[in-house]
């Protein structure tokens, strides 16, 4: 049986959180956003799942091992088969057991603070998207190149008016999702644009998404994997979508 959003998830209340931590050569990162995420919500998080690569660095592998052999079952390993970031998220929406998910990035660009207040709101809107912007009042910048801030400025504004919502942030891939719905949805895009495409596709299908407030840091421990002119496929995602129909979207 389908996904059905106009139902608004009868029935879903949240239950716990699996929380998604793509690595590629995050470190001391790494363990600080758990470390974080373990202080203040240890009891609504059922898993974290830990995906690396090809191109995860021995480094970084040897601590994700470390995790996952302390506490198998809390500490997920996965070694994907889908290539860059999409791929890895993607695999890792079929891997959570938890009633909501969070994706989130593990070199504290996401800021983890904010994990306490998404798992609030999804307490009180659990067939909502939790979603972080950098635009609201109380989120921020930190480090972000001064053109590349103008552009998405530009494109924030672009797309909630084609999409008629009144969003400030819809690229940053920072968010908490009911969970069914991430597993019920047909998703395409491999590379970052497919952060983009975790929320205009539930957009098309009418899923109420709600900003709260957080800040961007530049990357402090890995090497970002997002070039420039990745940002123009961007466009290309968020045209083609809005055409979709619920069947195209859906399994």
């Amino acid at each position: 049986m389908g996904y059905n959003p106009i139902e608004n998830f009868r029935g879903l209340s949240f239950e716990a959180v699996s929380v998604i931590l793509p690595v590629i050569s995050e470190t001391d990162s790494l363990l600080k956003t758990i470390e974080i995420i373990e202080r203040d919500c240890n009891a609504h998080v059922l898993e974290y799942i830990i995906v690396v690569c090809e191109k995860t660095t021995g480094e970084a592998l040897q601590i994700c091992e470390a995790l996952h052999n302390k506490n198998p079952k809390r500490f997920i390993l996965h070694f994907q088969h889908l290539p860059f970031l999409g791929g890895a998220v993607r695999e890792a929406f079929e891997l959570a057991r938890a009633s909501h998910t969070i994706m989130m990035a593990s070199d504290l660009e996401t800021d983890p603070n904010t994990v306490r207040e998404f798992i609030a709101l999804a307490m009180r809107h659990p067939n909502a998207i939790i979603t972080a912007s950098r635009w609201i009042r109380g989120g921020e910048f930190e480090g972000y190149d001064p053109l590349k801030l103008i552009l998405n400025y530009i494109f924030q504004k672009l797309f909630s008016y084609f999409y008629r919502v009144n969003l400030t942030d819809m690229t940053f891939g920072y968010r908490i999702f009911p969970t069914r719905l991430v597993q019920s949805v047909r998703w395409e895009d491999l590379k970052h644009p497919f952060l983009f495409e975790t929320l205009i596709k539930p957009l098309r299908l009418k899923t109420e998404v709600i900003e709260v407030p957080s800040v961007w840091h530049s990357c402090s421990d890995g090497v970002s994997q997002n070039t420039f002119l990745q940002n123009f496929y961007y466009f290309a995602i968020g045209f083609k979508v809005l055409f979709y129909t619920r069947k195209m979207i859906l399994k």
